[in-house]
């Protein structure tokens, strides 16, 4: 499908290549992966432009060189030196040689002449940038939305898709979570028990993981299996009675110390090193599966089974070390200082040992499960954060931030300033990198599309390339232009992607208006594309009333029931809060402008186009609806509590008008977006809940009933 495309665009844009009959010789290491891997890459982009790669060094036009000088770079950067007739191309490791024949594959892709090369280089800000990816198998939420991609998690086209995703776009480190991942990956030999795998389905289990941690290591990407504690397999459970709460799906039980569990776990860790040398490190949670244990029982068990497990492999390991969040007993417990001082004794002591390959990452939840809302470190998962992890100054370990996205899976997004911003926000000394991911959404299966015609895409991760392609290479150089990721646009699109990047800036800024007004916390208090949040203990649409009563994440922004209040009493704010007017002119002002951008572009005969296009009106359009139901909001808050009739009017009127604005986002969704699963339907029930099927068209009673609510109103 994806070379049909290809075909078919480069004749519609007439597009020239400049290589025709110039001859390369790439001269690299051939005897080591990560160097293959990059020459690779580079023989694939001439090819495209139809330069002829020679088989010896021999009568060249051009010679490109690439390898690895680290005693003039810093590990992952990179240096490009064009002289004539040869490009050099040096990384201070081959993460930094990798990227550099990448640039150079992308000034290729993007039109640029190897006689036309510059000299460049680049060296990255942040150490740790890092893609949380859940599996469907034995997944923290069950749900069909998880499930419906086991059969593509599965196959190992999908993650050499998936890797070289995260290589051309300067991620460096895969995670891979689920609840107990050992035994799709081992049989464990003294409790062979514990598998629910034959021989035959054991290899194909292996062979995929082997595939993966081998791709990952050719392309220089560290790779961490992160489970949560304490679980095992069914299999084992039944056959040793104990630990009979700790398997799939549940995940709030308490936590089983026997100590059959704890050498199972432990030889379990030791076992999967040593039979995945390429496997580069393992992460640590203390919460789920360890209710009714304190902070320091829990992080003895973790020293006990995880930690003397790493050190039997016989190999340095890296680890990424979760802070906690529950200072209780409890799963779900709060933040203190004193589980932030217990926590920190605990990395480092870890940080100390000589098998651990430093620095330890120690893991934080940004606006615990919101990332995509203000910029500003509002909370973490449990509440506050004190400064324990970082004063004094770390040395064993950097503190780094998980940036989930809960909010929106179907509609692509792409604000490069937020993403800047949040990054320089977040660079102090002590801070290592981020984490970018989803609890409850996996990025392989495309469930959205409806339409039949060529897409330039196969997998779900690939229509939210602009996603990725700014967290990544923002998050390696935080200066990358913007015209880095508009010449991305006209790649693809010729010059009918001329604006597409500046409006999604602006349309897709809707998501982080609504995150920043209403205060979320876990994964399914908010999901933002459907202006859905957990409201009691089921996921709903944001009603009028809850827009106006519910607190704000961002401590500038002011909710509707404070600045009525405030404004009735004669009041005002700083200059600097957001107040619904305020708001209500930021989207209106964005969403016309984003419309505007796209309004004259033909999308007739480019289905990915189209698509697209439709993302950036659909954004747009919620934007308007918020405005609207903001000022429907302030004028039935102001009904409520001074009363007039005028107010109660103005207040349906507005909101009459929301709901016309979410019947276009209906008229432009409807046909090319399935009805789709959606995870957060399990709302506050730790079952699952197959009655989950999301689309902003089945919303849309719920939407309505915040017009009939406004003439129900009476004066407080």
């Amino acid at each position: 499908m994806r070379k049909l495309f290809i075909c078919l665009f480069l004749c519609f844009i007439g597009n020239v290549h400049f290589g025709f009959s110039q001859s390369v010789f790439l001269l690299y290491d051939k005897t080591v992966t990560q160097a293959e891997y990059a020459a690779g890459m580079v023989k694939k982009a001439l090819l495209e432009q139809e330069y002829s790669i020679l088989d010896e060094r021999t009568d060249y036009d051009y010679l490109i060189n690439i390898g690895v000088n680290s005693a003039n770079l810093n590990s992952e950067a990179y240096t490009i030196i064009p002289e004539g007739k040869i490009i050099t191309i040096y990384g201070g490791d081959h993460s930094g040689m990798i990227y550099g024949s990448l640039s150079i594959a992308e000034s290729l892709g993007n039109g640029i002449s190897l006689q036309n090369i510059v000299k460049s280089s680049e060296s990255p800000h942040h150490a740790l940038r890092a893609i949380k990816h859940n599996t469907p198998w034995y997944a923290y939420r069950p749900s069909s939305a998880l499930d419906q991609h086991y059969e593509t998690v599965r196959d190992v086209k999908y993650w050499e898709a998936f890797l070289d995703m995260m290589a051309a776009n300067r991620f460096n480190s895969l995670s891979l979570w689920n609840l107990h991942p050992f035994v799709f990956m081992i049989k464990p030999k003294n409790f062979p028990e514990a598998s629910p795998f034959n021989d035959e389905e054991m290899e194909k289990w292996q062979h995929l993981h082997r595939e993966i941690f081998r791709m990952a290591d050719e392309r220089a990407i560290d790779t961490y299996i992160i489970p949560f504690n304490i679980f095992v397999s069914p299999e084992f459970s039944e056959a040793h009675n104990v630990a009979r709460e700790n398997v799939y799906p549940n995940y709030y039980v308490p936590g089983d110390t026997s100590e059959i569990v704890k050498r199972y776990t432990r030889e379990s860790i030791t076992q999967m090193f040593q039979e995945y040398p390429t496997l580069t490190g393992l992460g640590l949670t203390l919460g789920e599966g360890m209710a009714e244990m304190t902070p320091q029982q829990r992080e003895d068990w973790i020293y006990e089974t995880y930690i003397e497990g790493m050190r039997q492999v016989g190999r340095d390991l890296k680890l990424v070390h979760r802070i906690p969040f529950s200072s209780t007993s409890e799963s779900l417990g709060k933040t203190t200082v004193e589980l932030e001082q217990l926590t920190r004794n605990a990395i480092e002591r870890e940080a100390k040992l000589d098998f651990i390959k430093g620095p330890i990452w120690a893991d934080l939840k940004y606006n615990w499960s919101h990332a995509h809302s203000t910029p500003k470190l509002v909370k973490v998962h449990g509440g506050e954060m004190f400064d324990t992890f970082y004063n004094p100054e770390p040395e064993g370990y950097k503190v780094t931030y998980t940036a989930r996205n809960e909010d929106f899976f179907t509609l692509r997004w792409g604000v490069p300033d937020f993403i800047r911003e949040h990054i320089a926000l977040n660079s102090q000394s002590y801070v290592g990198g981020y984490f970018i991911g989803s609890e409850t959404y996996i990025p392989a299966t495309d469930y959205f599309t409806v339409i039949d015609a060529p897409v330039d895409w196969d997998y779900a991760f690939e229509r939210q390339w602009l996603f990725y392609k700014l967290w990544g290479r923002l998050l390696y150089n935080p200066k990358t232009p913007d015209d880095i990721f508009q010449a991305e646009f006209n790649s693809r699109y010729g010059s009918q992607g001329d604006n597409l990047l500046e409006a999604y800036a602006l349309a897709s800024s809707t998501q982080l208006r609504l995150a920043s007004l209403y205060d979320s916390r876990w994964d399914f208090t908010l999901y933002g594309e459907g202006f859905m949040a957990l409201i009691g203990d089921a996921m709903q649409y944001i009603s009028v009333d809850q827009l106006i009563n519910h607190p704000t994440l961002d401590p500038d922004y002011v909710s509707v029931k404070d600045f009525v209040e405030k404004r009735i009493s004669g009041g005002s704010f700083e200059k600097d809060k957001i107040t619904p007017p305020v708001l209500i002119n930021m989207l209106e002002e964005d969403a016309k402008k984003a419309l505007s951008l796209v309004e004259d572009i033909n999308t007739k005969n480019n289905a990915s186009l189209m698509y697209e296009v439709a993302d950036i009106k659909t954004w747009s359009n919620l934007g308007l609806h918020l405005a609207e139901k903001l000022r429907g909001a302030v004028a039935l808050q102001t009904y409520k509590i001074k009363g007039g009739e005028v107010n109660k009017q103005n207040a349906v009127d507005h909101l009459k008008k929301a709901l016309n604005y979410w019947d276009e986002v209906i008229t432009i969704t409807r046909p090319i977006y399935k009805d789709m699963p959606l995870t957060h339907y399990n709302a506050s029930s730790h079952d699952r809940n197959d009655d989950n099927l999301f689309h902003w068209a089945l919303i849309r009673p719920e939407v309505a009933q915040d017009i009939q609510f406004a003439k129900d109103a009476t004066v407080d």
